[in-house]
């Protein structure tokens, strides 16, 4: 009898806590949504979403929005595209994911009434036009980031979060690997690795982590307040398929080894045709490589994307050569002593490859390989000129 009156009256307190919950007909979750196939949706989604029974709306607040203008791409490219707030129907928001075949986890927040209108106001405030723009920051300050801040900062006692994260903990590229090597997007995670510098090796916190869709999930899971949970288990409010599928086999790994043998084999063939391949190649090569040290120098110095900084890509990628692409078969020595200064720095870097402390794209060494077969032959023997009649 006594276990039995001990077990009414749990349920009389959960269904009290419950109710105190609702009182305020306000209902606010946290919304998570799978990764799509298209870069931009490669790391999933966070949205907020209220549901107001007084005033039967059931809105979405989408802190991933941004306008598509005839700017787009240069403000994108400096780091000064201005990401905002927006307010949308969460019928309109399943659709567009129904859509795109994209599932969505729903974790309801357990804030008393006060808590809660106080979450919403400050969403409400944030949605104004004078306060909806933002400076967007992939790692820092993003769309999920700021869902997630957004609550712990309203919420009256403070939110503790357990560890999600394995003792090795890992780094922000480690993280973002792990989404672009699921979706298959390798032509994307070498962009990445060579756009991206050092900033990108540092091991993330816990907290930090949750800049990731997925990992706000699993921390809030988790996560604590006044001792009881944050939110509900989650549960899924649209189950899709995955629109993940397998990508083309010519991964760059494979494509930058094909370059490097066809031109091994071509540069040993002694007829014309091939010796002006490879001058022609050499030229384009090393102009492209110049190119893409330039472009790592604009990124770099440039733009307010201050994870381009500090990057060690430039130790293959030399501006230089973009200038020195115009005398690649010159016959002066200050030409070749130059090509011996890039063969032997090119040897350091693919000797420290794994020792360095950016962690560089392993399907770049191919493409090392190649500037040191190219700049041994351009440094070391006669020039292709020299030898015609």
């Amino acid at each position: 009898m006594k276990k039995l009156l001990l077990l009414l009256s749990f349920i009389l307190c959960i269904f009290h806590y419950a109710l105190a919950q609702d009182s305020c007909n306000l209902r606010i979750s946290l919304l998570t949504c799978a990764p799509g196939e298209e870069l931009y949706s490669t790391f999933g989604h966070t949205a907020l979403r209220v549901q107001d029974a007084a005033s039967g709306t059931d809105y979405i607040f989408n802190y991933g929005t941004f306008e598509f203008g005839p700017d787009f791409y240069t403000k994108f490219i400096r780091g000064k595209l201005l990401y905002f707030l927006s307010v949308e129907e969460f019928n309109d928001f399943v659709y567009e994911y129904q859509l795109q075949s994209r599932s969505i986890q729903e974790q309801v927040m357990q804030l008393d009434c006060v808590e809660k209108q106080k979450l919403y106001t400050a969403l409400q405030q944030n949605a104004q036009e004078q306060n909806r723009y933002y400076r967007y920051d992939f790692l820092f300050d993003n769309c999920t980031t700021r869902a997630g801040d957004i609550v712990v900062k309203n919420a009256d006692s403070p939110v503790i979060f357990k560890n999600i994260l394995p003792e090795d903990r890992p780094t922000f590229r480690n993280l973002i690997h792990s989404y672009l090597n699921a979706g298959h997007q390798y032509w994307s995670k070498l962009g990445i690795d060579v756009l991206l510098g050092v900033k990108l090796d540092r091991k993330a916190t816990n907290r930090e982590a949750m800049f990731l869709p997925d990992y706000l999930l699993k921390g809030f899971d988790s996560a604590g307040i006044d001792n009881h949970s944050l939110v509900t288990p989650h549960q899924t409010i649209l189950d899709m398929p995955s629109p993940l599928k397998r990508k083309s086999f010519l991964t760059p790994g494979l494509v930058f080894s094909m370059l490097l043998i066809v031109v091994i084999a071509i540069s040993f063939v002694q007829l014309n045709w091939a010796r002006k391949t490879i001058e022609i190649f050499d030229f384009v090569f090393f102009f492209s490589l110049g190119l893409a040290g330039i472009v790592l120098l604009f990124m770099w110095f440039g733009t307010d994307h201050k994870v381009c900084q500090n990057n060690f890509n430039l130790l293959w990628a030399l501006p230089f050569n973009v200038i020195m692409a115009f005398f690649v078969h010159s016959k002066e020595s200050w030409v070749k002593k130059y090509f011996s200064i890039v063969f032997w720095l090119s040897l350091a870097l693919v000797l420290t490859w794994f020792f360095l402390p950016q962690q560089m794209n392993n399907a770049l060494i191919p493409i090392v390989i190649l500037i040191i077969y190219r700049t041994w032959h351009l440094s070391k023997i006669k020039f292709y000129a020299t030898e015609r009649n």
